[in-house]
């Protein structure tokens, strides 16, 4: 029974130690200070064309990726980083040509800015509607921010 009580004593101390860090995290800004952002909330794409992506990263730590994913916005889902409410097209459900991308790109090493450029293909068959543009930086120490924002797709 001492042993038992001994065991889980000793968890308790441990525990006690993992969740009394006073470490934290920073996390990579992704602003549109200085440059002209693309895409921007309500921004509206046509079937065919390409997002051209441009998007600063920021932070005190050294940066290590990117990553933008685009799906579709259908039931009306938020991310909770939006800076404006957009007018939605009625609820529906995504049809097996409903557009979805997702890639992670690399920031070269050293830097702690850094402006993103990407060329995103909108296939022509995509289906049309509300879809939400999300970009994630991540620096080298593990820190995550997000941006997301809200387009549509004609």
């Amino acid at each position: 029974m001492k042993k038992i009580l001994f065991s889980l004593a000793a968890v308790a101390a441990l525990l006690g130690m993992v969740s009394c860090s006073t470490e934290s995290v920073e996390v990579p800004v992704i602003t549109d200070l200085g440059i002209t952002a693309n895409p921007v909330d309500c921004q509206v794409y046509n079937r065919g064309d390409s997002i051209y992506f441009h998007y600063r990263i920021t932070g005190h730590e050294e940066l290590g990726s990117y990553n933008l994913e685009i799906h579709n916005n259908f039931d009306h889902h938020t991310h909770g980083t939006q800076g404006q409410t957009c007018a939605l097209d009625a609820k529906k459900e995504p049809q097996k040509n409903a557009f979805y991308y997702n890639q992670d790109f690399v920031i070269p090493r050293g830097n702690k800015d850094y402006d993103a450029r990407q060329s995103i293909y909108i296939p022509a068959n995509a289906q049309p509607g509300d879809y939400h543009f999300v970009i994630r930086a991540t620096n080298l120490q593990g820190g995550q921010g997000i941006r997301a924002m809200a387009i549509k797709i004609k």
